[in-house]
């Protein structure tokens, strides 16, 4: 997969390793993800920018910490031929600093495993995977998740919380 990343507004890092990484991960686990004709587009960005993209494509007035805009439908993404055609947008994701920054602290965790986890996160969604229509998509797409970051050595996110709530 092609990845482009845009970083504004976030703090000195290596976001785009870290990206490709946590891209990476995702794929493992979703073998969907690991067809070489898909391209992604991820911005890490400010709280602003994401209140605007959440108000204007969601209806949402606020922000949030990751946001994911697939354009690609499941059935179309795991019957892409990965050998013939031109490359195909798989759509876009944008993480918001202050957000991702705040929950990290509140987690106790570094910023850079709070954001993998995100990145992960939306590129699962991406791929199709939701967890708000039932418990079962959700517990199957946090399974998912806690797979990925385990092959970083990154811990269960949601280790500390009951998944029915």
């Amino acid at each position: 997969m092609q990845l482009d990343v845009d970083i504004e507004d976030w703090p000195e890092g290596d976001w785009e390793a870290l990206a490709a990484r946590a891209v990476e991960a995702a794929a493992s686990v979703e073998p969907a993800l690991a067809n070489p004709r898909l391209v992604a587009s991820l911005l890490f960005t400010s709280d602003a920018e994401v209140h605007v993209l959440n108000r204007e494509w969601r209806e949402r007035d606020k922000p949030t910490n990751v946001l994911s805009f697939p354009m690609l439908e499941r059935v179309d993404l795991v019957h892409l031929d990965p050998d013939e055609g031109p490359p195909e947008m798989l759509g876009d994701i944008a993480l918001a600093h202050e957000t991702c920054a705040r929950e990290a602290a509140e987690k106790g965790i570094a910023l850079d495993a709070h954001a993998t986890h995100l990145i992960v996160h939306g590129m699962l969604h991406l791929a199709g995977h939701d967890h708000v229509d039932n418990d079962a998509e959700a517990e199957a797409m946090e399974a998912l998740e806690i797979a990925a970051l385990a092959k970083l050595g990154i811990a269960d996110p949601y280790g500390d919380r009951d998944l029915k709530e």
